[in-house]
C-alpha cells in the first residue's frame, strides 16, 4: 500500500494517532499479525528495525504536537485568552539593536535547547514615533544569527517597551523571556527602574531571565549625536544674541512709558526669536545677557546689579527660567525633526534597495548595484578572506589574502586598502566601497546593506549547492533503483542456468538430443543475460567512482591497433562485421588500457544498436595537433544537433523504446572516463546521415606529424 501524500494528511479535519512502542510492534509482526510468515524475517531485519520505528514514532508525535499547538492557538484567539498556557516551551529574546544582542541570542538558544521541540523567537520593539533608536546593521546580523539557530525574528511597534514586549510574549504563548541587563549607568538606574525590572514586575506567569553581558552598566555609548541645527544657523543665532539684545535695550530705553513687566515680555520674545534661529546655546546666551541688561537698565535701582524689590527678583528669575525652557524645547524639536527626516530617508533608501533586490534575478548583484547608485559610488565589492599570505612580499600580502566574491562598477577594489570605505560584515566578509568616503550617518545604512549582502551571498551559494546536488540526487535514486532491479534480475538467469546444468548432470533422468540441446540453449542464454547484467553493474560502479572522485587512472602509451580489437572481441559476434581503418604508423595514445577498453566497448555498442541491418559501423583513427582521434561512424537515424549534449546525461536513452538495450548510462560513463584520461568525446553528423562519435586522447611517445593526419 502506497503512503498518503503529505498534503492529504495536512488537509484532514481530524487526525488520530495510534501509538505503539517499537518492541510491541515487532512482537505483533513476529506473531504473524502483519506480514505473511515468509516475509517476517526480512521485514524485521530491514525496515522495521528498532531505530527506524523509534524515529518514525518521534516524527509522528512531533507533527501531531504541532497540529495540536495550532488548534490551541486558534482556541485562545477565539476565546480572547491572553494568559500564558504552558503547553509548550517558547523562549522569546528581546533585542535592542545593541552589541549585546549576539550574547542574548546564544543564551536564549541554549535555554530552548534544554526542552525538546522548544521554539526560539527574537523580537525587537521599534519606537512608534518612527525615529531610529537601534543600529540596523546590528539588528540585521542578529537576525541572521537567530535564523541560523533555528529561530524566527519579529519586530513590533510600541511607545511603552515593557508593555509591547509582554504583549508579544503573551500573544505567542511564550513561557520564558530573555532580557539583557541594562546598559544605563548607575545614576540613570536610580532615576528609572529600566525595561528589565519593569518587565519582570509585570511578567506574571512568564519566567524572565536577566542576562549580564560585557556592556552592562557602561551606558549607551552610541554614535555622537549630531547638532540639531546647522552651523550657519547657530552662528546667526549667536550674532542675534550678541547684537540683538543691546539693540533691544536701546529701543526700550527710548520708550520710557513701558513698565518692567512689558520690558521682560519683550526680552522674552527676543530670546524666543534667538532660540528659533540658533537653537539652545545662542538662546541661553541671549537669556543670560538679557537678564543682566534688564537688571542694569530697567530694574530699580538703575545702573547697578542690585535688585531692591523681591517682585522684580522673581520676575527676572521667571524670565531666565522661561527663556531656558523655551530654548531647550526649540532645540529638542529641531533635533527630533532632523532625526525624523533622517529616519525617513534611511527607510526610503532601504525600501528602494529591497525593491530592487526583489525584482532582480540574482539578489547579491542587484543589492550591490542599488547600493552603488544610491550613494553615488564608483564601485562596490564583497571581499572574502581566503588565507594569510605567508611567504609573499609585503606589497602582495594583502591582495593575496582576499578574494572578490561579488562586485559591481568600474575598477572594483580587490582589497580593503583599494577602497575609501570598508564595512566589515563578519570575520571573513567585508564590503568595500570605492568612489568617495561616506559620512558617518550614511555608514549605518551601509552596514545594514552589508549584512543583507552576506545573507544574499549565503543564499546564492546554497542555491548553487542545491542545483549541483539535485541532479546527483536524482541520479543516485535512479542508480539505487537500478541496482535493486539488477540484483532482482540476477536471480532469474542464475536460477535458469543452474537448473539447466543440474538437469544435465542428473543421472535420474535420461534426456534425448533435443532436450539436451534445449537445456544447453537455456543455460547459454541465461549466461549471456548474466554477462549483460554484469556489464551494467560495472558501469554503475564506475559512474559512482567518477562522481565520488575515487576513480584511479594509470595512463600509459597504448596503440589503438591493439585496443580496438580487444574491445570488439568483448562485444562478441555482434561486432564481427565492424570495419576498422587504423593506420599502422599512428602514434600511441596516452590512456589507461582498462578504461580505454570500457570507453570503446560502450561507444561501439551504442553504434551497433543504431546501425541499420547490413550497414555496420566503421572505426577510423588519425592524429592531429598532439592528439589521437578515433571515430566510430554509424549510418543510423542520427540525433538532432540540439540534443547532442542530452545523450551524455546519465539514464538518458533518446529514441530507444525497448528496455533490453541498456539504461542510457554508457555514453555518460564513456565521456566521464575519457575526461578522466584528459581526453574528450564529441558527436558529429555523419555525411549522408547518422552519428559519428569522436574520441580524442593525448598522444603518447612516438611523435606526431605536425602537418596533420597521416595519409
Amino acid at each position: 500500500m502506497d503512503p498518503l501524500p503529505d498534503q492529504v494528511v495536512r488537509a484532514a479535519e481530524q487526525v488520530e494517532l495510534v501509538d505503539m512502542t517499537p518492541e510491541a510492534l515487532r512482537r505483533r509482526m513476529a506473531h504473524g499479525n502483519i506480514y505473511r510468515p515468509d516475509k517476517i524475517d526480512a521485514a524485521l531485519g530491514n525496515y522495521f528495525r528498532v531505530g527506524n520505528l523509534t524515529a518514525l514514532r518521534e516524527l509522528a508525535l512531533l507533527w501531531l504536537a504541532d497540529k495540536v499547538d495550532e488548534q490551541l492557538d486558534a482556541y485562545r484567539a477565539q476565546q480572547g485568552i491572553s494568559a500564558t498556557w504552558e503547553a509548550r516551551e517558547r523562549v522569546v529574546v528581546a533585542l535592542t539593536g545593541g552589541p549585546e544582542g549576539a550574547t542574548l541570542v546564544r543564551r536564549a538558544a541554549r535555554i530552548a535547547a534544554r526542552s525538546k521541540g522548544a521554539d526560539l523567537l527574537a523580537v525587537h520593539v521599534a519606537r512608534s514615533d518612527g525615529l531610529a533608536g537601534a543600529d540596523p546593521a546590528q539588528l540585521a546580523r542578529q537576525r541572521v544569527l537567530v535564523e541560523s539557530l533555528g529561530g524566527t525574528y519579529h519586530q513590533v511597534l510600541g511607545a511603552d517597551i515593557p508593555a509591547a514586549l509582554l504583549d508579544f510574549a503573551r500573544g505567542v504563548n511564550a513561557t520564558q523571556l530573555v532580557l539583557g541587563a541594562s546598559r544605563r549607568g548607575r545614576f540613570a538606574q536610580l532615576l528609572s527602574r529600566g525595561v528589565g525590572v519593569t518587565t519582570t514586575a509585570l511578567s506574571g506567569a512568564i519566567d524572565v531571565h536577566l542576562v549580564t553581558h560585557a556592556q552592562a552598566g557602561r551606558g549607551r555609548r552610541g554614535a555622537a549625536v549630531p547638532a540639531a541645527l546647522s552651523r550657519r544657523r547657530r552662528l546667526l543665532g549667536f550674532a542675534l544674541a550678541v547684537l540683538g539684545m543691546p539693540l533691544l535695550t536701546l529701543l526700550l530705553a527710548a520708550l520710557p512709558d513701558l513698565t518692567l513687566t512689558n520690558d521682560i515680555l519683550l526680552f522674552l520674545a527676543g530670546v524666543v526669536g534667538v532660540a528659533l534661529v540658533g537653537g539652545r546655546w545662542p538662546a541661553l546666551v541671549a537669556a543670560l545677557g538679557g537678564s543682566l541688561l534688564l537688571n542694569w537698565f530697567f530694574t530699580p535701582p538703575f545702573h547697578t546689579l542690585t535688585i531692591a524689590e523681591a517682585d522684580n527678583l522673581l520676575a527676572l528669575g521667571v524670565f531666565v527660567g522661561v527663556a531656558i525652557a523655551v530654548s531647550w524645547v526649540v532645540d529638542v524639536a529641531a533635533r527630533r525633526t532632523r532625526e525624523a527626516a533622517r529616519a525617513s530617508a534611511d527607510a526610503q533608501t532601504l525600501a528602494t534597495v529591497a525593491g530592487g533586490v526583489l525584482r532582480g534575478e540574482r539578489p547579491l548583484p542587484a543589492l550591490l548595484d542599488r547600493l552603488r547608485e544610491t550613494f553615488a559610488l564608483r564601485a562596490v565589492s564583497v571581499l572574502e578572506l581566503v588565507a594569510e599570505a605567508e611567504g609573499r612580499p609585503a606589497r602582495d600580502r594583502e591582495a593575496a589574502a582576499w578574494r572578490v566574491v561579488a562586485c559591481v562598477g568600474d575598477a572594483p577594489p580587490g582589497s580593503p586598502s583599494a577602497g575609501e570605505t570598508v564595512v566589515p560584515v563578519d570575520d571573513r566578509l567585508s564590503v568595500v566601497l570605492a568612489g568617495r568616503r561616506l559620512e558617518a550617518a550614511d555608514r549605518r545604512v551601509v552596514e545594514a546593506f552589508a549584512a543583507q549582502a552576506a545573507v544574499a551571498l549565503r543564499q546564492e551559494r546554497l542555491a548553487e549547492e542545491a542545483a549541483t546536488a539535485r541532479p546527483l540526487a536524482a541520479a543516485d535514486r535512479m542508480r539505487t533503483a537500478l541496482l535493486a532491479a539488477v540484483s532482482h534480475d540476477l536471480r532469474t538467469p542464475l536460477a535458469s542456468a543452474k537448473a539447466a546444468v543440474s538437469s544435465l548432470r542428473s543421472h535420474d533422468v535420461e534426456f534425448d538430443a533435443d532436450d539436451r540441446e534445449e537445456l544447453l540453449a537455456t543455460a547459454d542464454e541465461s549466461l549471456d543475460r548474466l554477462d549483460r547484467l554484469g556489464r551494467l553493474v560495472a558501469n554503475l560502479l564506475d559512474m559512482s567512482r567518477l562522481q565520488a572522485g575515487a576513480l584511479g587512472v594509470t595512463a600509459t602509451a597504448i596503440g589503438l591497433e591493439d585496443a580496438v580489437p580487444r574491445a570488439l572481441d568483448e562485444l562478441g559476434p555482434a561486432a564481427a562485421e565492424v570495419t576498422t581503418d587504423i593506420p599502422p604508423d599512428l602514434p600511441a595514445a596516452l590512456a589507461d588500457p582498462g578504461l580505454l577498453e570500457r570507453v570503446l566497448v560502450n561507444i561501439v555498442a551504442n553504434a551497433l544498436r543504431h546501425s541499420p541491418p547490413g550497414r555496420p559501423p566503421t572505426i577510423t583513427a588519425s592524429a592531429h595537433a598532439g592528439q589521437v582521434e578515433l571515430r566510430v561512424i554509424d549510418t543510423g537515424p542520427g540525433i538532432p544537433e540540439d540534443q547532442w549534449e542530452h545523450v551524455f546525461l546519465p539514464f538518458q536513452r533518446l529514441g530507444d523504446r525497448d528496455n533490453q538495450t541498456g539504461v542510457g548510462l554508457g555514453l555518460a560513463l564513456s565521456r566521464g572516463l575519457a575526461e578522466a584520461m584528459d581526453g574528450s568525446i564529441t558527436p558529429e553528423t555523419t555525411p549522408g546521415g547518422g552519428l559519428t562519435m569522436v574520441l580524442r586522447l593525448p598522444a603518447g611517445t612516438g611523435g606526431i606529424d605536425p602537418e596533420g593526419p597521416q595519409e
